[in-house]
């Protein structure tokens, strides 16, 4: 499958997006084509320019004279229908779109059905959003990921006046993802741009495992000082893992805790969804024998597993780093044994191993010791398997 990682460093909005996947890639003349299909007047222009001595694309959006600047959301999510691109294309567009009539309805407090889309709904950001979803379209995208995003900071001029960045329906889109501000004092991620990651980007964290086939940086309207104001897009091939992803790990050196407190602390972590935990014996400063408390999680879990390492041991600090994780691909039948029904866990290359939990079950329901059902439900696979 054909992912693509948005690299939000110097934030992300709907031109920086749609110039990424045409530099990335994506047919600029079928992907302007297909917006002129949008009948909504608008010209468009790509041009090749510089962000501090970086290579981007610059799209522009040039709506007509007389363009309507205030729209409601089914205004638009009409416009899209009715619109020639592929059906897939049309979705990603109506639902980003749905996600931000939503934001700005909580925003302001009123039903979405009556949001006026105010700059959102102007000509050039309908084809923003719009244009972004024919361009992952265009490159075969299968899933999206992001980077924590720079949201930037200070002011920014709206229609309701001077707002603080991020702008309140930028921050309600951003709920639960990873933000930061680096960099000058200025809007770096707008709406369209937080809406679109928010709403296509099934994870947010580091690069997820892949073979990169190709590269993009879409350009932002100021060249800073600081840094390139691009938006970088990685294109690329799934692993031939069977499944490759990316993980947090969370560690503690602990030198001070029981063994009841920390057996009770692997209990809770696992209980709070982490994919794994592990106690090491280590030995650490000043001679003092100690524990290595290691965590694999999801990156979403990442900071509630570290809660639970805090709230649930003595350590005053953690590393937390990232990693890939692959796991062969597996499936499991069930075995039938002299003391009961088995699962059997199969891997890809005919490894096999019975499930734990199974076998334990039987074991205190028939008296007869965990290594002798481990035993039987391997020996009914090898039978079943010739």
């Amino acid at each position: 499958m054909k992912i693509c990682y948005l690299d939000a460093f110097s934030g992300i909005s709907g031109d920086m997006t749609v110039g990424a996947l045409i530099d990335a890639g994506a047919d600029a003349v079928a992907l302007v084509q297909s917006l002129e299909a949008l009948g909504t007047g608008a010209s468009f222009e790509v041009q090749k320019t510089k962000r501090r001595g970086i290579a981007a694309s610059k799209f522009r959006v040039m709506p007509p004279g007389d363009a309507q600047t205030h729209r409601h959301l089914h205004h638009i999510l009409e416009m899209i229908a009715k619109s020639g691109i592929t059906e897939r294309a049309k979705q990603n567009a109506s639902a980003v779109f749905q996600r931000l009539g939503e934001a700005e309805a909580k925003v302001h407090d009123i039903p979405i059905e009556k949001v006026h889309f105010h700059e959102v709904g102007a000509v050039d950001s309908i084809c923003d959003i719009v244009g972004a979803c024919i361009g992952l379209d265009l490159l075969s995208i299968g899933a999206v990921y992001s980077s924590p995003v720079n949201v930037g900071s200070g002011t920014v001029k709206t229609e309701h006046g001077v707002l603080p960045v991020p702008a309140p329906a930028t921050a309600e889109l951003l709920i639960g993802k990873p933000v930061y501000a680096r960099g000058p004092a200025l809007e770096l991620t707008t709406p369209t741009g937080a809406a679109i990651a928010a709403t296509l980007a099934t994870e947010f964290g580091p690069v997820p495992p892949m073979q990169i086939v190709a590269s993009g940086y879409g350009a932002g309207d100021y060249d800073f000082a600081e840094h390139a104001n691009v938006l970088r897009v990685l294109i690329g091939e799934t692993t031939h893992a069977d499944e490759s992803t990316s993980v947090a790990v969370l560690e503690a050196n602990i030198d001070d805790s029981t063994p009841q407190v920390l057996g009770y602390a692997m209990e809770r972590l696992l209980e709070a969804g982490a994919l794994d935990v592990t106690l090491g014996s280590i030995q650490m400063k000043k001679s003092r024998p100690g524990t290595l408390l290691s965590v694999i999680a999801r990156p979403e879990d990442r900071e509630t597993l570290a809660r639970v390492m805090f709230e649930e041991t003595s350590t005053l600090g953690l590393r937390i780093y990232s990693a890939e994780r692959r796991v062969k691909a597996r499936h499991s039948v069930e075995i039938v044994t002299p003391h009961g029904t088995v699962r059997m866990k199969i891997a890809g290359n005919g490894s096999f191993a019975p499930e734990y939990e199974d076998c334990k079950k039987l074991a205190r329901e028939s008296g007869v010791p965990l290594k002798q059902i481990l035993a039987e439900a391997n020996l009914a696979y090898l039978k079943t398997s010739r």
